[in-house]
């Protein structure tokens, strides 16, 4: 197995939507804000070669939206989805699987792009089967009012009409044979954590249960969560259990690290070691 860290670009959020109730004078030391209160984010997926199977998880923001919408993300860096693939040695066509974390536009947008004549849709990775969580799905094409502006038809319905779109909970044997899929509800319902088993270690996709390294101490919940309570409950269970099985944590929107371990402290859960995927497998 080969694990790479992809990079599809940085983008932009508003730094109090991202840590909630926590006030800026303490965010803001982790993650500092421009002069609209806004932070950088990495768009960051993983690429898994494992045997015959080229697994990538989540796809980044991807260019189909106008630039006018674009602005409003401030979206910026070198990293592209398919660029980054190739930098690694390998072609879109042949990724043989893709894991949607979950469908919000910043994980599965990448996923679907124009043709070449910008008339129609077609899937970015045309030879694999894309993953997501049936309850899950049924949640991103019936949005709530609170989800409705991150859930585009243009990033889901696509794959669906292109035979292309499988669901962890329904098939009957097990999709992957190194990997284990962790539900969360609190950011969205059954958003997917693949858990990778890697040699004799273990690493987490987290995805949005804990965006970065800043968002590990338990109160640190951001605003776009559905259900935050419940979201604090999973980050305290999924940061005992990655100290008690020394679980590596890959993060998503970390603008700074891919990776880090977890201890205990005085003061609750924080940073163990903390650095790029290379240095942790």
């Amino acid at each position: 197995m080969i694990l790479h860290s992809i990079d599809s670009g940085y983008f932009k959020l508003d730094g109090g939507a991202m840590f909630g109730v926590v006030p800026k004078t303490f965010w803001h030391k982790l993650n500092p804000a421009d002069e609209n209160n806004l932070c950088s984010w990495a768009m960051r997926c993983l690429l898994i070669e494992d045997g015959k199977k080229l697994i990538l998880v989540d796809t980044g923001m991807g260019d189909k939206q106008d630039l006018k919408w674009q602005s409003y993300y401030y979206r910026h860096g070198e990293g592209e989805l398919v660029k980054s693939i190739r930098a690694k040695g390998y072609s879109e066509n042949d990724v043989t699987d893709v894991i949607l974390s979950h469908l919000h536009f910043d994980h599965c947008g990448g996923a679907v792009k124009w043709n070449s004549d910008r008339t129609k849709f077609e899937m970015t990775f045309p030879n694999a089967k894309y993953w997501s969580h049936s309850e899950h799905f049924n949640s991103a094409i019936h949005p709530n009012q609170r989800e409705k502006a991150t859930f585009f038809k243009d990033n889901i319905q696509p794959i669906q009409e292109a035979n292309q779109l499988f669901f962890v909970d329904k098939v009957t044997e097990k999709p992957f044979q190194n990997i284990e899929f962790l539900l969360a509800d609190g950011h969205t319902e059954k958003m997917l954590m693949p858990k990778i088993s890697y040699q004799n270690k273990q690493i987490l996709f987290i995805a949005d249960t804990i965006p970065s390294h800043a968002h590990i101490p338990v109160p640190y919940v951001m605003g776009y969560d559905i259900n935050p309570l419940i979201t604090m409950k999973e980050k305290e269970n999924l940061l005992s259990q990655a100290i008690e099985n020394e679980w590596i944590i890959f993060f998503d929107h970390d603008p700074l690290y891919d990776c880090a371990t977890i201890q205990k402290t005085e003061k609750g859960f924080a940073l163990k070691e903390k650095g790029n995927l290379n240095e942790f497998v």
